[in-house]
């Protein structure tokens, strides 16, 4: 980025190899997911942590391993990985700890390794880790094409959940459905509230939620006796009233986290239960890579405004040649 604005400051710049530590592993990036968190950056309002590349959005590649660190146990030149990143993956070369790293699924392309560690990472962080979700349990999560809705409708249906989730066209509720939604809802044709309260009288389990704002009091009074709600972000408003009676009377738990500036340790422990849960069933095709459309790095500026504009539904992912 030249500097902070409009998907214009993302222009090609000439950078010197970043350097690995003992821990690290540098990787010659194939390809690089975009996340909105990169817009929010650029945009100057989501600064990168102290030592990772503040002109560099992109918190996930994949590609081949180039050099490793002396410390480094598991990787070898020439292995074919994807990794989540701090930031910097719009680039040619990134160096990570290799506990950030997975393999890439057999069978899948660099592009489709590279759509998934941001939102697989924060799913199982968010649902499964914090949301202590169990098999049988009723689901929802807003957004449900997004990155974060495909990657969510479909680990969680896949570790025997229910799923609902609300989109904003009767096309992007048909795509959800038929990836494994029980029930899609047209926000801006039904009250998802309401449609929801029907379906589940007993209300529903878990929720993750990237709304915030009117958003929040839905959620709450939709949750089950000892619900979970996950805030991962607060696209209309991080500021909400809540009813407190609800929250005692049904024990339920609100919590919310960031990843992007967890450690390297934590983050390792997320990587590990996915290789050993999500992985195989990716590999088996039960759980697939959405990706929208593909960019070279040059493009990303486009592929910015495209992402803006939520016509997307799934991933969408920059290429370097």
């Amino acid at each position: 980025m030249t500097n902070s604005g409009g998907p214009e400051v993302l222009q090609i710049q000439e950078w010197t190899n970043p350097t690995i530590h003992p821990d690290e592993v540098l990787i010659k990036v194939m390809a690089a997911g975009v996340n909105r968190p990169d817009l929010i950056q650029r945009e100057g309002k989501y600064p990168a942590p102290p030592g990772v590349p503040a002109d560099i959005p992109g918190l996930e590649v994949a590609g081949v391993i180039e050099e490793v660190g002396a410390h480094e146990k598991r990787w070898k030149v020439g292995d074919k990985v994807c990794a989540l990143l701090a930031g910097g993956g719009y680039a040619e070369f990134v160096s990570v700890h290799g506990a950030q790293c997975l393999p890439v699924p057999e069978g899948l392309s660099f592009a489709e390794a590279a759509s998934l560690p941001e939102t697989f990472f924060t799913v199982w962080t968010n649902v499964f880790d914090r949301g202590r979700f169990q098999s049988g349990e009723s689901f929802l999560v807003h957004g449900g094409t997004s990155g974060i809705g495909v990657a969510a409708i479909q680990m969680v249906k896949a570790m025997g959940g229910k799923v609902y989730t609300t989109a904003g066209s009767d096309e992007k509720c048909t795509f959800a459905e038929n990836l494994g939604a029980a029930k899609a809802i047209n926000y801006k044709k039904e009250d998802f509230a309401e449609v929801l309260k029907g379906l589940e009288p007993k209300g529903i389990d878990v929720v993750l939620d990237m709304i915030g704002g009117d958003y929040t009091a839905k959620n709450i009074g939709l949750l089950a006796v000892e619900g979970r709600m996950l805030i991962i972000n607060a696209m209309s408003g991080a500021v909400a009233p809540v009813n407190l009676m609800q929250i005692m009377v049904k024990r339920l738990t609100v919590t919310g986290s960031t990843l992007r500036v967890r450690d390297s340790a934590f983050k390792g422990a997320i990587a590990a239960n996915l290789e050993k849960h999500i992985w195989p069933l990716i590999e088996k095709g039960a759980i697939k890579p959405i990706i929208y459309k593909e960019f070279p790095l040059e493009e990303a500026a486009e592929a910015h405004r495209l992402m803006e504009s939520s016509q997307h539904i799934g991933k969408v992912v920059l290429t370097v040649e």
